[in-house]
């Protein structure tokens, strides 16, 4: 394989274990989990629109429905890492496919295919094992059921994210997705700011520190990873490496504060991630 098909490949992975870091530093903070997300969206908006160019480009009101259901994905995804375990809210965000089938025949015009239904009866399946075992709140996951409810609605709003881009992709020139990533992260910040404050002189440097690697790093230098290397990579590929980010994300929160999640809870993140990636095989064999 030549070095110019492999760079592509390695910025894939290196955005997948970016993104799978958000668990294990959304929990080292010590801030609320409002503060969390508003601030982590900030200097994640501010990063963007200073450092990439495209993110301040073809910029209209036709992203701000899509935007803000990003939003939402960014503040419930961190809502749900705060109450349940890191394995349970990327696993139920994971969930987001299943929607996008089911939403794909009225804001796409897709028609969902035999095959498909298998797909989703896997995932619905995966998702109901969540909700089996009645876990035990814990330091890492002071209400695990009320953080899988939230977990299970930000893989509603990746859904409507995914779809929107899609709908966007396909009457606008160029690429609108980083528009959209640095808009949705403004009204995020926005809408959870209110609820953020106040915050106490106590917060610290090392909640400050979580707030820029998120924002900065987790956020920002992921996603223009994703956008240089996602047109060089097939569609299946590019798939399957991002998988590293739902497989890595609780395995970074055990190393880092020993958080184990539920028997039920991998089982059915397993059940999840497998059918996605038959589903993702079934496309490209199609």
């Amino acid at each position: 394989m030549e070095a110019s098909s492999i760079r592509p490949r390695l910025l894939l992975v290196a955005a997948a274990l970016l993104f799978s870091t958000g668990g294990a530093a959304i929990k080292s903070a010590t801030l609320t989990g409002w503060q969390v997300a508003s601030f982590r969206s900030g200097v994640a908006a501010m990063a963007l629109l200073i450092g990439v160019p495209e993110s301040r480009r073809a910029c209209s009101k036709r992203l701000i429905p899509v935007a803000a259901a990003y939003a939402a994905t960014l503040v419930m995804f961190v809502l749900a890492t705060r109450l349940t375990t890191a394995a349970n809210a990327i696993f139920l965000q994971s969930t987001a496919p299943l929607y996008v089938l089911l939403l794909a025949p009225w804001l796409l015009q897709e028609h969902v295919r035999r095959s498909d239904l298998i797909y989703m009866l896997a995932v619905a399946a995966g998702m109901a094992l969540f909700f089996l075992q009645n876990e035990s709140a814990g330091a890492t996951a002071p209400d695990p059921r009320r953080g899988n409810l939230i977990g299970a609605g930000s893989g509603v709003m990746w859904a409507l994210t995914v779809t929107g881009l899609r709908r966007l992709g396909r009457g606008a020139p160029g690429n609108p997705a980083m528009a959209t990533v640095a808009l949705g992260n403004v009204m995020a910040f926005l809408a959870a700011l209110p609820l953020a404050w106040p915050v106490t002189p106590a917060a610290g440097a090392a909640n400050l520190l979580v707030i820029l690697y998120l924002g900065i790093v987790q956020i920002g230098v992921a996603y223009v990873c994703v956008t240089r290397a996602i047109r060089h990579v097939p569609a299946f590929e590019a798939t399957t490496i991002l998988l590293l980010e739902p497989v890595m994300n609780p395995i970074w929160a055990w190393l880092v504060h020993g958080e184990k999640p539920g028997f039920w809870a991998v089982t059915g993140g397993a059940v999840i991630l497998s059918a996605t990636l038959w589903n993702t095989l079934r496309a490209r064999l199609a």
